[in-house]
């Protein structure tokens, strides 16, 4: 199974990040013309938190907040969960399943590597069972 370091070399294009003096209607521009489900929000080179879809359902529209007035910073997922580029695809599926997140940052030592989202996870999960397979399969044939 491959690590995080190793997905992350092979993916191309910046990271998708915004300032938490942001408005929350921006950040959901700039998410729908990215076509992404969360943003990491960075105080200069530090990773504040992040802010998904799940805290717009959740902390603006079910309680009435007007997105063009609330921040980012008022209700981005401060205590973020990371992993290092040497942890394993398969143990990012097992820490997203068991704490029901669609996003983990990558760091290594403080620094911002990149960001894995659970449709990552399952297409490289995906193309590894894949490989598997056809390896078993000229392995039986012969």
């Amino acid at each position: 199974m491959r690590t995080v370091g190793e997905f992350l070399k092979d993916r191309k294009g910046p990271i998708q990040s915004i300032q938490p003096d942001h408005t929350v209607r921006e950040a959901l521009e700039l998410m729908a013309q990215h076509n992404i489900g969360a943003h990491l929000v960075m105080e200069g080179p530090k990773l504040a938190g992040v802010f998904s879809e799940r805290d717009y359902a959740r902390k603006v529209a079910l309680l009435g907040r007007n997105s063009s007035d609330t921040q980012v910073r008022q209700i981005m997922s401060n205590n973020v969960i990371s992993v290092s580029p040497k942890q394993t695809i398969e143990e990012c599926m097992e820490l997203m399943t068991h704490l029901h997140i669609r996003h983990l940052p990558v760091l290594q030592d403080d620094q911002l590597l990149g960001l894995i989202s659970i449709g990552d996870v399952v297409r490289e999960m995906l193309a590894a069972q894949k490989l598997m397979i056809e390896q078993l399969h000229s392995y039986i044939s012969g």
